[in-house]
Parts: C-alpha cells; structure tokens; sequence
C-alpha cells in the first residue's frame, strides 16, 4: 500500500498557507489527492455549506476522507475525473498532486472540463530549483530522492516557477497568481541570490503556489 512508504502524516496536510489564495466565493471544491481530507476540513470549516469532494488513490487515506463526510472517489485520478460533472465545481485544489502525475496536461484537460466558468485551479507545486536539492546536484553531483518534500521519489515531473506558468498557458488557462510559499530560515539562498545579482529569487521556495483560470 502506498501509505506504508510514506512518513507520518503525508496524507493529513492541511495546508492553511494555500487558503490565502482563493479569490472568489466557492460552493462546490474537488481536492485532487485528498489524502485523509485534511484539507477539505479546513475549507468546510471556512466556508459554510461547501459542498466537498475528494480524489483519493491510496485507498485507506480516502475511506478515512470519505468517513468525514466528503464525496470523495478512491483510485486513479485520470479515470475518476472522467465521471465527475462537467462546468460544476468553483474551486479544483492540486495540493503537490500535479508531479506524480506521468502527464500533467492530460489532468489539467480533464479538470479544465469539471470547473465552471468563473472558477479557479489552485495548486502547489514543488521547486526544483529549490536551493537545498540544486546545491547538491549543483555542488555535490548528486540526484537523491527523499520519502517526501521536493525530491520525493513518488514523482514524475520536476517544475520550476517558469515551467508551472507554461505548463498552464499550454494547457489552455489564464494564470491569476504564481508566488513562492512556504520558505526556509536559511541565509544561504538570499546569499546566492545577491551574488548572482538578484536573478535567483526562486531559490528561496521549495513550493510555487499557482492560482488559473479558464481563459475567456
């Protein structure tokens, strides 16, 4: 099972740094990788009568997600998307979801048809060129994958701030907001960045949150 290879946890983020990001008034949220549903707890408890659902691969993660009341779908995303309904839901979160993914575009296509018209594709997604991971294959010539966290072994596609935007604009969306969350204490990476005049801002994250829409 996919849960006996994780840390502690992986499956119970809530990520309330993400809440910050939604825009409009939501009534209808899909959680893509809802894990135990951690985080369609913390919107349910922010936005009165929101209706939540949740796809879900680990299937001990998504009956515990499923127990608390979401309408949540448990196994592969690419098939669970397809019986959802179509221009329904107002928000579609993607919280470090999208790189474990073998094609990303095929799932974005797919959500693209779920969201209604106003509505919103919020995501976080990992950093590669996050200091920590590029110092070591930049200065110690290793690619080592980790249990969790930017190099996860679970993953399949490797971002960078620029490469999320075209990833979206290719994938046929309007990018509303992509900022850097969640950086460390760490003097190191604003040291490199000054060395390098200021052209390395995104080292100091090691996750881009990423707010679409649907172009008009």
């Amino acid at each position: 099972m996919i849960l006996e290879t994780k840390p502690d946890g992986y499956f119970e983020h809530k990520r309330n740094e993400m809440l910050s990001f939604i825009d409009i008034p939501v009534a209808k949220c899909l959680d893509l990788g809802c894990g135990r549903g951690g985080y369609l707890d913390l919107l349910k408890s922010k936005y009165q009568n929101l209706e939540t659902w949740g796809i879900e691969i680990d299937s001990e993660s998504g009956a515990i997600a499923k127990s608390k009341g979401h309408n949540v779908s448990i196994g592969n995303a690419e098939k669970m998307i397809d019986d959802l309904p179509d221009n329904y839901f107002d928000l579609i979160t993607c919280n470090d979801v999208l790189e474990h993914f073998l094609n990303p575009y095929i799932i974005l296509e797919k959500l693209k048809n779920k969201l209604s018209s106003n509505g919103r594709i919020i995501s976080s997604l990992p950093n590669i060129r996050y200091y920590k991971p590029m110092f070591e294959y930049l200065f110690q010539g290793d690619w080592k994958y980790r249990e969790a966290g930017v190099m996860d072994k679970t993953h399949y596609r490797f971002f960078t701030k620029k490469s999320i935007q075209r990833m979206y604009k290719d994938a046929g969306f309007q990018i509303v907001t992509n900022e850097g969350i969640n950086k460390g204490k760490s003097l190191k990476p604003y040291l490199v960045n000054a060395l390098f005049l200021f052209s390395m801002d995104d080292i100091k994250y090691p996750q881009f949150a990423t707010v679409v829409k649907k172009k008009n």
